[in-house]
């Protein structure tokens, strides 16, 4: 999954520090992110022969004082093995630096690409990925309480913790972290594949949705299984967890089995497509990044085991 990122390891508490000359600073702007394009065989590629490479404080400093603009303002994230990151938390200043960029071009292009953060999925390294998505769950909360919910105050960053804080009314904020579950639901040897409806993302998918107040993440899986395709459930098992910054998550995976009849009822506002797919069915993971994808791929491959070994001890008929 995308947070799967050893041998190398993700370090989230925040400090108080200064970026160095090549720690990497993330840019934001119109649901996307601005990366640092590579030429051809340098680094690690893309298809299109751009890797996933963020510009460096050095290159900004450059850039500010060859094109007379005002470095961003920048806030420590986090760092993975010996890569720091910091946010640019003001979308003035990230307006201007990329301004500056595009009146810098080279030979070889633009100095700075804009790509979306629906994009950062596909492209490598993973540990990259990670940091984009992890990045912009932050950039949203910063961008989110400018001010202070309470009593209007402006507020700042506090001093040891990842908190933001309004100095006239006390009000402490902390980042959003939405509870969200995915659910596998089986029949036997069949899953519940569904479709959103009006997404970017066309492919597979399973049930999925945020928990309420006051709801038990079981709860919200009977819930949410119910209202999107009208089906009852039972034998609901934790499976695994994964933060997932792209939507501000933290998702908890579930598989359940189907309890009664298998009749769907879809939610035609939520799911495009909702129906049951037998496991030979079930499509490889390409991307090797979701919570989702990866428990289709557990079911296809518990079924493959059961399967052989049934075949095996009982013989084929």
């Amino acid at each position: 999954m995308i947070q799967d990122i050893l041998p190398e390891h993700f370090y989230n508490q925040y400090a108080k520090r200064e970026p160095e000359a090549d720690s990497r600073v993330l840019l934001f702007a119109e649901e996307g992110i601005y990366i640092r394009p590579e030429l051809p065989g340098c680094g690690e590629e893309t298809e299109n022969g751009e890797s996933l490479r963020f510009p460096v404080y050095r290159e900004l400093l450059e850039l500010c004082g060859a094109k007379g603009c005002r470095m961003p303002e920048l806030v420590y994230l986090f760092a993975v093995e010996r890569e720091t990151y910091f946010l640019a938390v003001s979308p003035e200043d990230v307006r201007e630096i990329v301004l500056a960029a595009d009146a810098a071009q080279t030979a070889e292009g633009n100095i700075l690409r804009r790509i979306s953060m629906f994009e950062v999925r596909a492209v490598q390294p993973k540990k990259r990925a990670f940091a984009a998505a992890t990045a912009w769950h932050l950039f949203r909360w910063y961008k989110d309480n400018r001010f202070c919910g309470r009593c209007g105050g402006i507020t700042r960053h506090g001093e040891t913790l990842r908190m933001l804080e309004c100095p006239a009314c006390g009000n402490q904020i902390f980042p959003k972290i939405a509870p969200a579950v995915i659910v596998g639901v089986r029949d036997g040897g069949r899953l519940l594949l569904t479709k959103y409806a009006n997404r970017t993302y066309k492919r597979y998918a399973l049930i999925a949705g945020f928990t309420e107040i006051g709801e038990t993440a079981e709860e919200t899986v009977r819930r949410e299984v119910m209202e999107e395709v009208g089906l009852c459930v039972k034998n609901i098992r934790y499976y695994k967890s994964q933060p997932w910054g792209f939507d501000s998550n933290l998702l908890l995976g579930f598989f359940c089995e189907l309890d009664g009849a298998d009749r769907i009822a879809r939610d035609e506002e939520e799911l495009a497509v909702a129906e049951w797919v037998d496991w030979r069915d079930i499509p490889d993971d390409e991307e090797g990044l979701s919570l989702t994808r990866e428990m289709m791929t557990v079911f296809r491959e518990d079924c493959r085991k059961y399967t052989s070994f049934h075949d095996a001890f009982f013989g084929r008929n």
